[in-house]
């Protein structure tokens, strides 16, 4: 894998409004970036992002049109981080989990996808770069709370390996991320400690920085990420005993 320097380097960042995106974009800054195009479907809400090296990109992931324009203007950039997603919450039995479910597959999935159609050819005419998709441990095993995110974020993790490689071959080094619960809006209800957001950016950074492939940016992920390396099948039991705890915690 060709290592890629933070420092220098420009950077594009998917949904850079919030969350993790906000606290990747500002890591960036503060690293050392050339240029970084913040990317959001409504670049006002960036707000307060006042650098001359921000350039705001409207982009929404599931808009062909959108990722063609992106790619039409970004012609310039050597690392990317995938990371514009959500979740709905969905339960197996509500009367909308199919609408919801289809949406989280169109942003977590089908939108990372159209976004790595449109930019590893860039990528390659750049020199390879980097490309970071920001994913889930819950994509690696299911989360019964967030059953439809969890199989988006799990195609998404299938998208991630096979990037990996077939983009090896232009040079491209392909990182996934897998953090846990992120102290961040999407996540605001669930009821566990969670991880500051610029504690993980900062985490994905240095991993992306010294290359390594699978990124498990906070603690409870790493520990998740140790278990599942070990077996896969301990850490669905894992999670499982988790939900029960949490569930007989809630009903106390």
């Amino acid at each position: 894998m060709k290592l890629l320097k933070i420092d220098g380097a420009i950077a594009l960042v998917t949904g850079a409004n919030r969350g993790i995106g906000r606290a990747l974009t500002e890591a960036l800054l503060s690293r050392g970036v050339k240029k970084i195009y913040a990317a959001a479907r409504h670049p006002e809400s960036l707000g307060s992002l006042r650098d001359v090296r921000a350039v705001a990109l409207q982009l929404d992931v599931t808009d062909a049109q959108q990722s063609r324009a992106a790619g039409a203007k970004a012609t310039d950039v050597n690392l990317i981080f995938s990371n514009a997603g959500i979740t709905l919450n969905s339960e197996l039995t509500s009367a909308n989990v199919i609408e919801q479910a289809r949406r989280e597959m169109d942003v977590n999935y089908f939108g990372a996808l159209q976004l790595l159609h449109e930019f590893s050819p860039i990528l390659a005419r750049n020199g390879g770069g980097a490309w970071v998709s920001v994913g889930s441990a819950a994509g690696l095993t299911n989360v019964p709370m967030f059953p439809t995110y969890s199989a988006s974020k799990a195609a998404l993790h299938s998208l991630t390996q096979c990037a990996r490689l077939l983009l090896g071959a232009q040079g491209t080094s392909v990182f996934g991320v897998y953090p846990g619960p992120v102290d961040t809006d999407m996540v605001r209800e669930l009821a566990m400690p969670k991880a500051p957001a610029r504690e993980v950016a900062n985490a994905i950074l240095d991993a992306v920085e010294s290359g390594q492939e699978d990124i498990f940016p906070d603690s409870f992920s790493r520990e998740f990420g140790r278990q599942f390396e070990s077996s896969p099948k301990a850490s669905e039991r894992h999670v499982a005993a988790m939900i029960a705890a949490m569930a007989a915690g809630s009903a106390a």
